[in-house]
């Protein structure tokens, strides 16, 4: 296989770090690679150094003649007064762009939304850097070197993405370096992993998912000293084999080993005694949104909301930008009182939000870390019963990452990803029972976010995440809902169920030669597909058959959440009667999955 790009001996440093010693490494044609490390191992760096844009402190880059290389810096370096057209297919007639279906795919994947001879000076930061990703992909190149991609994007976006990324050169062609610490983009695109650590470039054959397998049995075979990191891996390794994506997808690692690495692995949480512990603090009354709109002056946002949060539920909440997410958590905090119909709270009810910003820290920006713990709680409680464990904030910050030394950091100097989990770990120690997540993956590298998704296992409340990230939303809960057309729909079928919706939305709304319309308002837009292969009979067998699995979906639904109710109102101290209840949820549940796999197959089937 040609080699595209190549380096040799690289060495880089800082003046008070080494970077890279002596990293050789290439790229060849077919190749797709994720990097993955911690925030400040040297990523960026790395792909500076392979685009040409960073020179090394000895060792070189080589470059296949004629070969040429397209990059996605994190650096916005547009003119105001250009616009999206202009940046995007340049002064070529539309006559001449129109006609390229690869452009016109990736304008209606990534532009729909925007004006597009709006000026750039006009349009919001994530806008920007869509623009920013659309102008790079119309380019030419045969290696792409990107930079935190998804950065600004939705699920759907997310999506088309990585369709385009597997997609866009001819089988055995091309290259791809791609740093992210999207994890579900990292599998379904990759080929290959690099691990940025100590100094040093580590390849991994496959995705994500082959990358942790083969993490854990590294780690394991040096008996290696990290064992924290170890039983982290191992632990997300389980939820890679036992989660949704295991379900929905064929695992793209070696199933007998990945099954040997984690069979004394509990499962991820343990609900019943989460759930318990959950009514404990909460009572059985959390939030009821009951027949909700919302409008702000003329515009409404929310229509007939029905929504009742029982104690210990765990929701992911989908929606483009501007579907109105922001104003449902606001209904369920307090913030935003409703135009119409009723939300009720229960009285021990205490919603804490990690919002986007960075509110809690600005007025402690001059103090040290261990100043702004000494003013909270001194301790906090991780897990339940026999596994109870109390921890105190500075043990709750190294589980997040920190190290010792850095208590004494004063919070200014912090790094934007140190600064979101200790934005976090305030948070937790003011013992919320409702936690809501706003965008909370903002500035985490890849180990980070399982060490907070390990934290918020053992969180014995109410938990509601707003998130792009489609690995971390369906990680860390277990049902998801969305907003479509002002209300809030429940999705059985999880992020598929609404991708799939979401198509159907979209069905034959194109704007003309594929461009952004002035009036569009949904970014990401595609043709929908149309149904092929299918006879009219077997068409029309097909759509019986999903509207019958719909049905069955929505009593399973509708069991599952009186099961759990029931289960509030059951005597806590009756055990044996508590694990029988929850066998019966189990078997719901697994009936309910089994309907949302059948779902899915039906949905593959119609679209062809």
């Amino acid at each position: 296989m040609a080699n595209l790009l190549g380096a040799d001996a690289l060495h880089l440093e800082y003046p008070t770090k080494t970077v890279f010693d002596s990293v050789s490494l290439g790229v060849n044609d077919g190749d797709r690679i994720g990097i993955v490390g911690r925030n400040g191992d040297g990523k960026s760096s790395l792909l500076g150094m392979l685009a040409g844009t960073r020179e090394p402190d000895s060792g070189r880059v080589t470059r296949r003649g004629g070969v040429r290389v397209g990059v996605l810096t994190q650096t916005d370096l547009f003119d105001d007064e250009d616009t999206v057209a202009h940046s995007v297919v340049g002064d070529a007639e539309e006559h001449e762009w129109a006609g390229d279906a690869r452009i016109r795919d990736i304008i209606a994947g990534l532009l729909t939304d925007l004006p597009w001879h709006g000026r750039l000076g006009e349009l919001s930061g994530g806008q920007r850097r869509r623009v920013q990703l659309a102008q790079l992909l119309t380019g030419e190149h045969d290696v792409l070197i990107l930079d935190e991609p998804t950065n600004h994007l939705d699920v759907e976006a997310i999506q088309w993405l990585a369709g385009h990324l597997k997609n866009r050169w001819p089988a055995g062609q091309g290259g791809l370096l791609m740093v992210t610490h999207d994890r579900w983009i990292l599998d379904e695109v990759c080929t290959a992993t690099w691990e940025v650590h100590d100094r040093i470039v580590e390849p991994f054959e496959g995705g994500y998912a082959a990358y942790i397998l083969q993490r854990v049995e590294r780690d394991r075979q040096a008996a290696s000293i990290e064992q924290k990191r170890q039983n982290l891996a191992r632990k997300e390794l389980a939820w890679l084999r036992r989660g949704a994506p295991a379900r929905t997808s064929k695992p793209k690692f070696r199933i007998d080993a990945a099954n040997a690495l984690i069979s004394d692995v509990p499962e991820i949480r343990d609900k019943t005694e989460l759930q318990s512990l959950a009514v404990s603090r909460l009572g059985k009354d959390v939030v009821d949104i009951l027949d909700v709109s919302v409008s702000y002056g003329e515009k409404p946002v929310l229509s007939d909301v029905e929504w009742r949060i029982a104690p210990g539920e765990r929701t992911g909440i989908l929606g483009v930008n501007g579907a109105g997410k922001s104003t449902l958590l606001g209904l369920v905090d307090g913030a935003v009182s409703p135009t119409s119909g009723t939300v009720k709270r229960g009285k021990t009810v205490k919603v804490a939000t990690l919002t986007q910003r960075l509110d809690e820290l600005e007025d402690h920006l001059d103090d040290p870390v261990r100043v702004v713990l000494s003013r909270l709680a001194t301790s906090f409680t991780v897990g339940s019963g026999s596994k109870a464990q109390e921890l105190t904030p500075a043990q709750l910050l190294e589980r997040l990452g920190f190290a010792s030394a850095q208590l004494s950091t004063p919070v200014k100097d912090l790094s934007g990803g140190q600064k979101r989990r200790l934005q976090l770990l305030l948070i937790l120690l003011d013992q919320p029972n409702v936690l809501i997540l706003d965008e909370p993956t903002n500035d985490l590298d890849t180990d980070m976010l399982a060490a907070m998704e390990d934290l918020l296992d053992s969180w014995p409340g109410t938990l509601i995440v707003v998130s792009h990230d489609r690995y971390f939303l369906e990680r860390v809960t277990d049902q998801q809902y969305a907003i479509l057309e002002r209300r809030l729909r429940h999705l059985p079928g999880g992020v598929d169920e609404y991708l799939a919706l979401r198509r159907a939305q979209h069905a034959g709304a194109t704007g003309p030669a594929g461009a952004p319309t002035e009036s569009s308002g949904s970014s990401a837009a595609s043709t929908a597909e149309t149904p092929s292969g299918l006879s009219g009979a077997e068409l029309r067998a097909a759509q019986k058959e999903i509207a019958s699995v719909e049905r069955r979906m929505g009593k399973l639904t509708d069991q599952v959440t009186a099961a759990k109710n029931a289960l509030a109102d059951h005597d806590q101290g009756d055990y044996a009667g508590l694990a029988e209840e929850m066998k019966k949820i189990s078997a719901l549940e697994d009936e309910l999955a089994e309907q949302e796999l059948r779902w899915l197959e039906l949905g593959e089937s119609l679209e062809g």
